[in-house]
C-alpha cells in the first residue's frame, strides 16, 4: 500500500502525537527561518465589509473555544483539524507556521467565522475553515477561502485542503473561490485537492 505524505501525517498527528508535536515544532522553527519575513508583509484585500479580520492570537483563547462550543455538534462531522480546548488554542496561537484568523462581526464583535493555513516549511499549506452556525448562508466560507488563498499564494505556497462532497456547503464554497485539482480521492467520499494559483 502506497502512502502520501497526507496519510503518514495523520497517522502521526492520531497515533503517535508525541512524535507529532516534535515534528510540528522542528516545522515551525524551519518554517519561520524561511518564511517569517514574508508572513509579516502579507496583506489582503478579500475581506467581508461588516466584520473585522484579526489574527488568531489577538482574540482571547477562552472566546475562542467559545465559539467552537457554539457550534453544533454535525459542524464537526467534516471539520476536525485540531482539539479545541483552551490549551490546545493556546498552542496553536503560539504556533508560528499555523497562521489562523477570525472575522468578526463588526456590530457586536462575535465570531462569524475561522480560518487557517497550516504551513510546512517545505513550502505547502492545508488550509480549512468555520462559520459560525448563526452566519451561515452569507458567503463567508467562500471570503475565508479568497483571504487564505491571498496569505497562501503570497507567501508562495502550495495550497491544498480536505473537502468532502457530503458536506456541500463547504464544497460549493471550496469550488466557487478557486480552481482546484482532485489529487486523490478518498474515503468517505473525500477529495484531497489542490488549490490552483491562477
Amino acid at each position: 500500500m502506497k502512502l502520501d505524505a497526507y496519510s503518514v501525517a495523520h497517522t502521526f498527528k492520531d497515533k503517535l502525537p508525541f512524535v507529532w508535536d516534535a515534528i510540528e515544532k522542528v516545522n515551525e522553527w524551519l518554517f519561520w527561518l524561511r518564511y517569517g519575513r514574508k508572513v509579516k508583509a502579507v496583506r489582503v484585500k478579500n475581506i467581508p465589509e461588516e466584520y473585522n479580520f484579526v489574527k488568531m492570537r489577538d482574540v482571547p483563547a477562552d472566546k475562542i473555544v467559545k465559539f467552537f462550543v457554539h457550534q453544533p455538534a454535525e459542524a464537526f462531522t467534516f471539520f476536525n483539524p485540531h482539539k479545541f480546548d483552551y490549551k490546545s488554542i493556546k498552542r496553536l496561537q503560539r504556533n508560528r507556521s499555523y497562521l489562523a484568523y477570525l472575522l468578526l462581526d463588526k456590530s457586536n464583535g462575535e465570531i462569524a467565522g475561522y480560518c487557517f493555513n497550516r504551513c510546512f516549511f517545505q513550502g505547502k499549506g492545508f488550509r480549512g475553515r468555520m462559520v459560525d452556525i448563526n452566519y451561515r448562508g452569507k458567503g463567508l466560507g467562500t471570503a475565508m477561502n479568497k483571504i487564505l488563498n491571498e496569505v497562501g499564494f503570497g507567501l508562495g505556497l502550495r495550497l491544498f485542503e480536505t473537502v468532502s462532497k457530503d458536506n456541500v456547503a463547504s464544497y460549493k464554497s471550496a469550488l466557487s473561490a478557486s480552481n482546484v485539482k482532485v489529487v486523490k480521492e478518498m474515503e468517505n467520499n473525500e477529495l484531497y485537492l489542490e488549490i490552483i494559483n491562477d
